[in-house]
């Protein structure tokens, strides 16, 4: 847990440098290891090789010699002059014939009990020193019905000696291998995160006023590429937001500066001299309607604001879009009629959600279908079940909308009349706004084409 804590509290760069520096101690060691087991396999090998010269030495002289006497000379001549080597010849009860000068004691090397451990190669201290000892039996020519047991035994302090040295030089080397990889993976480990510290530069220099991207994406590697063009796809959303947020604000000053302004202004001048009652009952009837103007307003706002946050469905059910499309139509035939155009519904589909949402966005789409439908022509409701979803669209004739407008249909307070408001509505700007906010927290999408005198508006309900 400690250790966890502690390593959380590492910069990247010492963290790469930690792990750099760990694997190249783990190599280096592992890589001296096994070259010092290596070589001690070696000495083991060598030695093996001359204490089996040296037995096959013996038993040629065993097989020679004449007499105990010849056996111990022809011993002595063979054996006395070779440093560090040891020989013992001696009977089965453990008096010896022949031993060269400087064997150690002969206790340590006695034959082993078990025939099976003949002619091993084993180890042996006495006192400071190492020794490789092996033992055999063999006859002599001169007494055949006598089995000698010769002992060998190599001092081999030069190879401990060797390898003494060779283990402080490999540690020394170990060491200095350390630290300079654990410099160079600081170094590349640095250098290799530059890239990321341009970005957090970059990202510094981030504020309201300067949004656009501007991520490094062409001089970052392209492990950090893919997170530059992110940052950058980021900044590009946060700037559009950013910009819609700044529209909103001015569009909903406007729209709320018009209406204060003008009941201030009546209620002043209305104030600065006595007049008859009935001039108050109306001022105040003109007043109570921009307030209630105002409260419509505020609550499709407040609403708006609910479903960005992202909202449950309060009354969520199947039903039929058809029979509420129906039911919709009945209510505005009377308007249909005034301006003489046709009111129809096609197809039917099912669609899970709640049913007064789904109704509210669907008479936003009538209302400003109807509104701007040419006289005499025609408001269609089309309902579709498609592999996706239901598809429900409302459609109407008259003039096309200009296709750089369509985009932006759906922003709050927009509209396309450049006066700002049409003469034959009092609506804020906020009816197709609330349309693909309801359509969002379905989980569906929205869409609007306009071409060849025929506007439609298309939502889409998953199943």
């Amino acid at each position: 847990m400690f250790s966890r804590l502690l390593l959380s509290r590492l910069s990247l760069t010492r963290r790469l440098t930690l792990f750099f520096t760990l694997v190249a101690t783990g190599i280096v060691l592992g890589l001296g290891g096994l070259f010092m087991a290596a070589a001690d396999r070696h000495f083991i090998d060598l030695d093996r090789s001359v204490l089996q010269d040296k037995q096959h030495l013996i038993d040629d002289i065993l097989a020679s010699a004449n007499s105990a006497e010849d056996l111990r000379w022809r011993l002595s001549e063979a054996l006395n002059h070779h440093h560090g080597l040891f020989a013992r010849v001696a009977t089965q009860k453990g008096q010896a014939l022949f031993q060269t000068e400087g064997f150690p004691p002969p206790n340590r090397w006695l034959l082993p009990e078990y025939e099976t451990l003949l002619h091993a190669l084993t180890g042996g201290r006495h006192g400071q020193r190492q020794y490789r000892t092996q033992q055999f039996r063999a006859q002599a020519k001169y007494a055949p019905e006598a089995p000698l047991v010769i002992t060998l035994a190599m001092d081999t302090i030069h190879h401990r000696h060797f390898l003494d040295d060779l283990l402080r030089t490999f540690a020394v080397y170990a060491l200095a291998a350390i630290l300079v990889s654990g410099l160079l993976g600081w170094a590349a480990a640095y250098y290799g995160l530059a890239p990321l510290r341009a970005i957090k530069a970059h990202a510094a220099a981030v504020n309201a006023q300067r949004l656009q991207a501007c991520m490094p994406v062409q001089a970052v590697p392209a492990e950090m590429a893919d997170l530059a063009q992110t940052l950058n796809q980021m900044l590009e959303r946060l700037q559009d937001d950013f910009r819609r947020l700044s529209e909103f604000a001015a569009d909903l000053a406007h729209e709320l500066r018009t209406p204060i302004s003008n009941m201030l202004t009546q209620t002043q001048v209305t104030l600065a001299t006595p007049r008859e009652n009935a001039t108050y009952h109306d001022i105040l009837a003109s007043n109570a309607e921009e307030l209630q103007r105002l409260a419509r307003m505020v609550a499709d706002m407040l609403f708006l604001a609910k479903t960005e946050r992202g909202v449950d469905l309060p009354h969520k059910e199947r039903f039929m879009a058809a029979d509420e499309a129906l039911a919709l139509l009945d209510f505005y035939e009377a308007v249909a009629d005034d301006k003489g155009i046709r009111l129809g519904v096609q197809g039917n589909g099912s669609i899970e959600g709640d049913r007064l949402m789904f109704r509210r966005a669907l008479s936003n789409l009538l209302s400003n279908a109807l509104r701007h439908a040419s006289a005499g022509g025609h408001v269609g409701i089309m309902v579709a079940e498609q592999p996706a979803g239901t598809e429900v669209s409302v459609e109407n004739t008259g003039e096309d909308i200009d296709p750089e407008v369509l985009p932006r249909l759906f922003d709050r307070f927009y509209r396309a009349d450049p006066a700002r408001a049409h003469p034959t509505s009092d609506g804020a700007g906020l009816g197709l706004a609330i349309t693909k906010a309801i359509v969002e927290a379905h989980g569906g999408q929205v869409s609007v084409t306009s071409a060849q005198g025929l506007t439609r508006f298309t939502l889409m309900f998953p199943h």
